[in-house]
Protein backbone atom coordinates (compact mmCIF):
# COMPACT_ATOMS: atom_id res chain seq x y z
CA UNK A 1 0.00 0.00 0.00
CA UNK A 2 1.72 3.09 -0.69
CA UNK A 3 2.27 6.19 1.51
CA UNK A 4 0.40 8.61 0.49
CA UNK A 5 -2.94 5.58 0.74
CA UNK A 6 -1.68 4.96 4.60
CA UNK A 7 -1.63 8.68 5.58
CA UNK A 8 -5.02 9.41 4.22
CA UNK A 9 -6.30 6.40 6.05
CA UNK A 10 -4.78 6.90 9.27
CA UNK A 11 -6.11 11.11 8.77
CA UNK A 12 -9.78 9.89 8.14
CA UNK A 13 -9.10 7.38 11.36
CA UNK A 14 -8.27 10.40 13.18
CA UNK A 15 -11.34 12.70 11.73
CA UNK A 16 -13.60 10.07 12.22
CA UNK A 17 -12.38 10.28 16.29
CA UNK A 18 -12.87 14.00 16.28
CA UNK A 19 -16.31 13.57 15.29
CA UNK A 20 -16.80 11.12 17.99
CA UNK A 21 -16.51 14.54 20.73
CA UNK A 22 -20.15 15.87 19.16
CA UNK A 23 -22.17 12.73 18.74
CA UNK A 24 -21.03 11.66 22.19
CA UNK A 25 -23.44 14.36 23.38
CA UNK A 26 -26.99 12.94 22.28
CA UNK A 27 -25.38 9.46 23.02
CA UNK A 28 -25.01 10.32 26.13
CA UNK A 29 -28.05 11.53 26.91
CA UNK A 30 -29.82 8.29 26.94
CA UNK A 31 -26.94 5.74 27.87
CA UNK A 32 -24.53 5.91 30.69
CA UNK A 33 -21.35 5.76 29.85
CA UNK A 34 -20.28 2.05 30.01
CA UNK A 35 -23.67 1.28 28.28
CA UNK A 36 -22.69 3.67 25.67
CA UNK A 37 -19.17 2.50 24.77
CA UNK A 38 -20.28 -0.82 25.15
CA UNK A 39 -22.95 -0.47 22.66
CA UNK A 40 -20.95 1.32 20.50
CA UNK A 41 -18.63 -1.32 20.27
CA UNK A 42 -21.04 -4.48 20.20
CA UNK A 43 -22.42 -2.65 16.91
CA UNK A 44 -18.95 -2.15 16.07
CA UNK A 45 -17.89 -5.50 16.41
CA UNK A 46 -21.12 -6.56 14.77
CA UNK A 47 -20.63 -4.59 11.72
CA UNK A 48 -17.07 -6.35 11.44
CA UNK A 49 -18.02 -9.77 11.36
CA UNK A 50 -20.42 -9.14 8.40
CA UNK A 51 -18.12 -7.60 6.49
CA UNK A 52 -15.40 -10.46 7.20
CA UNK A 53 -17.92 -13.57 6.49
CA UNK A 54 -18.46 -11.45 3.08
CA UNK A 55 -15.03 -11.57 2.45
CA UNK A 56 -14.31 -15.07 3.49
CA UNK A 57 -12.18 -14.44 6.17
CA UNK A 58 -10.86 -17.02 8.74
CA UNK A 59 -11.83 -15.74 12.00
CA UNK A 60 -12.36 -19.11 13.54
CA UNK A 61 -8.84 -20.49 12.32
CA UNK A 62 -7.55 -17.34 13.56
CA UNK A 63 -9.27 -16.84 16.56
CA UNK A 64 -7.79 -20.62 18.07
CA UNK A 65 -3.93 -20.09 16.74
CA UNK A 66 -3.83 -16.42 18.14
CA UNK A 67 -6.17 -15.76 20.81
CA UNK A 68 -4.05 -14.33 23.66
CA UNK A 69 -2.92 -11.48 21.31
CA UNK A 70 -6.26 -10.58 20.38
CA UNK A 71 -7.94 -11.03 24.25
CA UNK A 72 -4.79 -8.41 25.07
CA UNK A 73 -5.12 -5.90 22.51
CA UNK A 74 -9.03 -5.89 22.64
CA UNK A 75 -8.56 -5.36 26.62
CA UNK A 76 -6.03 -2.53 26.90
CA UNK A 77 -7.43 -0.91 23.56
CA UNK A 78 -10.42 -1.54 24.05
CA UNK A 79 -11.77 -2.46 27.09
CA UNK A 80 -8.95 -0.70 29.10
CA UNK A 81 -8.89 2.80 27.42
CA UNK A 82 -12.97 3.29 27.30
CA UNK A 83 -13.49 2.77 30.86
CA UNK A 84 -10.57 4.75 31.89
CA UNK A 85 -11.73 7.51 29.41
CA UNK A 86 -15.63 7.35 30.43
CA UNK A 87 -15.00 7.31 33.81
CA UNK A 88 -12.59 10.02 33.92
CA UNK A 89 -14.94 12.22 31.81
CA UNK A 90 -17.44 12.07 34.85
CA UNK A 91 -15.00 14.38 36.82
CA UNK A 92 -12.82 16.01 34.54
CA UNK A 93 -13.48 18.27 31.82
CA UNK A 94 -12.91 18.07 28.24
CA UNK A 95 -10.54 20.51 27.93
CA UNK A 96 -8.19 18.52 30.83
CA UNK A 97 -8.60 15.00 28.83
CA UNK A 98 -7.82 16.44 25.72
CA UNK A 99 -4.64 18.10 26.69
CA UNK A 100 -3.84 14.99 28.51
CA UNK A 101 -4.31 13.17 25.77
CA UNK A 102 -1.98 15.25 23.32
CA UNK A 103 0.78 13.84 25.45
CA UNK A 104 -0.27 10.69 23.64
CA UNK A 105 2.59 11.08 20.54
CA UNK A 106 5.23 11.49 22.76
CA UNK A 107 4.23 8.66 25.03
CA UNK A 108 3.68 6.08 22.24
CA UNK A 109 7.45 7.09 20.71
CA UNK A 110 8.72 6.56 24.23
CA UNK A 111 7.41 3.01 24.81
CA UNK A 112 8.07 2.44 20.97
CA UNK A 113 11.86 3.45 21.27
CA UNK A 114 11.81 0.80 24.48
CA UNK A 115 9.74 -1.58 23.45
CA UNK A 116 9.91 -2.09 20.05
CA UNK A 117 14.00 -0.19 19.45
CA UNK A 118 11.66 2.43 16.82
CA UNK A 119 14.14 5.14 16.79
CA UNK A 120 12.29 8.43 15.58
CA UNK A 121 13.69 11.07 13.36
CA UNK A 122 14.64 14.27 14.13
CA UNK A 123 11.89 15.53 12.75
CA UNK A 124 9.52 13.48 14.36
CA UNK A 125 11.03 14.48 17.43
CA UNK A 126 10.70 17.81 16.04
CA UNK A 127 7.09 17.61 14.85
CA UNK A 128 6.32 16.69 18.86
CA UNK A 129 6.07 19.82 20.14
CA UNK A 130 4.97 21.65 17.42
CA UNK A 131 1.89 19.70 16.84
CA UNK A 132 1.77 19.77 21.12
CA UNK A 133 1.64 23.64 21.10
CA UNK A 134 -1.32 23.60 18.46
CA UNK A 135 -3.03 21.34 20.02
CA UNK A 136 -3.29 23.73 23.23
CA UNK A 137 -4.46 26.38 21.16
CA UNK A 138 -6.70 25.11 19.73
CA UNK A 139 -8.21 23.56 23.11
CA UNK A 140 -7.66 26.70 24.91
CA UNK A 141 -8.52 29.36 22.14
CA UNK A 142 -5.33 31.33 22.68
CA UNK A 143 -6.61 32.32 26.20
CA UNK A 144 -3.66 31.84 28.90
CA UNK A 145 -6.48 32.84 31.30
CA UNK A 146 -8.59 28.93 30.71
CA UNK A 147 -5.17 27.47 30.87
CA UNK A 148 -4.63 28.46 33.95
CA UNK A 149 -8.16 27.80 35.39
CA UNK A 150 -7.48 24.32 34.74
CA UNK A 151 -8.03 21.94 38.37
CA UNK A 152 -6.50 18.84 38.70
CA UNK A 153 -8.93 16.28 39.63
CA UNK A 154 -9.52 12.35 40.07
CA UNK A 155 -10.46 12.66 36.45
CA UNK A 156 -7.28 13.75 35.34
CA UNK A 157 -5.86 10.59 36.53
CA UNK A 158 -7.90 8.26 35.14
CA UNK A 159 -7.38 10.22 32.00
CA UNK A 160 -3.66 9.72 32.69
CA UNK A 161 -4.52 6.25 32.66
CA UNK A 162 -6.70 5.42 29.44
CA UNK A 163 -3.66 7.86 27.60
CA UNK A 164 -0.95 5.27 28.96
CA UNK A 165 -3.73 2.10 27.74
CA UNK A 166 -3.67 4.26 24.20
CA UNK A 167 -0.13 4.46 23.74
CA UNK A 168 0.51 0.41 25.09
CA UNK A 169 -1.89 -0.89 22.29
CA UNK A 170 0.08 1.29 19.62
CA UNK A 171 2.88 -0.63 20.48
CA UNK A 172 1.45 -3.69 21.69
CA UNK A 173 -0.39 -4.06 17.91
CA UNK A 174 2.55 -3.51 16.46
CA UNK A 175 4.50 -6.42 17.74
CA UNK A 176 1.72 -8.89 18.74
CA UNK A 177 -1.03 -7.88 15.85
CA UNK A 178 -0.92 -11.57 13.93
CA UNK A 179 0.92 -11.06 10.37
CA UNK A 180 -1.32 -13.94 9.03
CA UNK A 181 -4.48 -12.02 9.20
CA UNK A 182 -5.74 -9.14 6.94
CA UNK A 183 -6.43 -5.93 8.86
CA UNK A 184 -9.85 -6.37 8.51
CA UNK A 185 -10.17 -10.39 10.44
CA UNK A 186 -7.63 -8.83 12.80
CA UNK A 187 -9.58 -5.46 13.59
CA UNK A 188 -12.82 -8.10 13.77
CA UNK A 189 -11.64 -10.20 16.48
CA UNK A 190 -9.82 -7.21 18.66
CA UNK A 191 -12.83 -5.28 18.45
CA UNK A 192 -14.69 -8.36 19.38
CA UNK A 193 -12.57 -8.94 22.43
CA UNK A 194 -13.04 -5.16 23.91
CA UNK A 195 -17.27 -5.36 22.99
CA UNK A 196 -17.23 -8.81 25.37
CA UNK A 197 -15.01 -7.20 27.98
CA UNK A 198 -17.33 -3.92 27.70
CA UNK A 199 -20.53 -5.94 28.06
CA UNK A 200 -19.36 -8.23 30.70
CA UNK A 201 -18.57 -4.75 32.75
CA UNK A 202 -21.30 -2.92 31.97
CA UNK A 203 -23.93 -5.48 33.04
CA UNK A 204 -21.99 -5.73 36.12
CA UNK A 205 -22.01 -2.09 36.74
CA UNK A 206 -25.30 -1.76 35.41
CA UNK A 207 -27.44 -4.00 36.93
CA UNK A 208 -29.01 -5.26 33.75
CA UNK A 209 -29.72 -3.98 29.84
CA UNK A 210 -30.41 -0.46 29.64
CA UNK A 211 -33.67 0.81 27.93
CA UNK A 212 -33.95 1.25 24.13
CA UNK A 213 -31.69 4.96 23.37
CA UNK A 214 -33.94 7.47 21.13
CA UNK A 215 -33.77 8.10 17.92
CA UNK A 216 -31.28 10.92 17.81
CA UNK A 217 -29.25 8.70 20.44
CA UNK A 218 -29.62 5.84 18.21
CA UNK A 219 -28.45 7.28 15.03
CA UNK A 220 -25.46 9.27 16.35
CA UNK A 221 -24.35 5.47 18.25
CA UNK A 222 -24.70 3.84 14.65
CA UNK A 223 -22.41 6.74 13.12
CA UNK A 224 -20.00 5.93 16.06
CA UNK A 225 -20.51 2.08 15.46
CA UNK A 226 -19.47 2.49 11.70
CA UNK A 227 -17.29 5.58 11.02
CA UNK A 228 -15.82 6.39 14.77
CA UNK A 229 -15.44 2.52 15.54
CA UNK A 230 -15.39 0.34 12.51
CA UNK A 231 -13.27 2.48 9.52
CA UNK A 232 -11.68 4.29 12.52
CA UNK A 233 -9.98 1.54 14.23
CA UNK A 234 -9.34 -0.46 10.78
CA UNK A 235 -7.75 2.65 9.39
CA UNK A 236 -5.20 2.67 12.43
CA UNK A 237 -4.34 -0.31 12.40
CA UNK A 238 -3.15 -0.68 9.21
CA UNK A 239 -1.45 2.81 9.93
CA UNK A 240 0.10 0.89 12.58
CA UNK A 241 1.27 -1.75 10.67
CA UNK A 242 2.74 0.25 7.80
CA UNK A 243 3.98 3.54 9.63
CA UNK A 244 4.90 1.83 13.11
CA UNK A 245 3.65 3.05 16.24
CA UNK A 246 5.33 6.56 16.71
CA UNK A 247 4.87 7.77 13.63
CA UNK A 248 1.03 6.54 13.33
CA UNK A 249 0.70 8.14 16.56
CA UNK A 250 1.38 11.86 15.50
CA UNK A 251 -1.79 12.03 14.13
CA UNK A 252 -4.03 11.86 17.18
CA UNK A 253 -2.62 15.61 17.78
CA UNK A 254 -5.32 15.92 14.52
CA UNK A 255 -8.18 14.74 16.59
CA UNK A 256 -9.11 17.90 18.70
CA UNK A 257 -8.38 20.01 15.19
CA UNK A 258 -11.29 17.73 13.63
CA UNK A 259 -13.28 17.55 16.98
CA UNK A 260 -13.08 21.81 16.55
CA UNK A 261 -13.94 21.18 13.09
CA UNK A 262 -16.95 18.86 13.87
CA UNK A 263 -18.17 21.39 16.62
CA UNK A 264 -18.44 24.31 14.01
CA UNK A 265 -21.16 22.29 12.00
CA UNK A 266 -22.85 21.83 15.04
CA UNK A 267 -22.72 25.59 15.35
CA UNK A 268 -19.95 25.88 17.64
CA UNK A 269 -17.80 28.25 15.25
CA UNK A 270 -13.87 27.98 15.80
CA UNK A 271 -12.14 31.63 16.36
CA UNK A 272 -9.59 32.84 14.31
CA UNK A 273 -6.56 31.70 16.95
CA UNK A 274 -8.14 28.23 17.40
CA UNK A 275 -8.15 27.79 13.23
CA UNK A 276 -4.33 29.01 13.95
CA UNK A 277 -3.73 26.34 16.36
CA UNK A 278 -5.37 23.46 13.91
CA UNK A 279 -2.75 24.69 11.10
CA UNK A 280 0.03 24.43 13.64
CA UNK A 281 -1.18 21.34 14.51
CA UNK A 282 -1.07 20.17 11.06
CA UNK A 283 1.74 21.62 10.14
CA UNK A 284 3.68 19.89 12.42
CA UNK A 285 2.61 16.35 11.29
CA UNK A 286 2.98 17.21 7.85
CA UNK A 287 6.98 17.64 8.91
CA UNK A 288 7.35 14.50 10.54
CA UNK A 289 5.82 12.49 7.79
CA UNK A 290 7.73 14.20 5.15
CA UNK A 291 10.46 11.61 3.15
CA UNK A 292 13.58 12.15 4.47
CA UNK A 293 16.50 13.77 1.51
CA UNK A 294 18.27 11.14 0.11
CA UNK A 295 21.90 12.56 0.49
CA UNK A 296 23.19 13.68 -3.30
CA UNK A 297 25.95 11.75 -5.22
CA UNK A 298 29.64 13.10 -4.72
CA UNK A 299 31.21 14.25 -7.50
CA UNK A 300 34.78 13.60 -7.44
Amino acid sequence: MRSGTVYGLVVLASAFWGANFVLAGPVMADLSPLWAAAMRFILGALAMFLLSRWRGEDLAGLGRRHLGAYVLLGVVGISAFNILFFYALKSTSPTNAALIMATNPLVTTLIAAVMLGERPSARQIGALPIALIGVVVVISGGSLEQLEALNIARGDVLMLGADLAWALYNVLGKRYMPRAGSAVANTTLVMSAGAVMLFSVAMFEGGGLPAIPGTNAMVALLVMALAGTVLAYLFWNIGIAHMGAGRTALFLNLVPVFAMLAGGLGGAIPSHVQLIGGAIVIGGVTLAMMPRRRPLPVMV
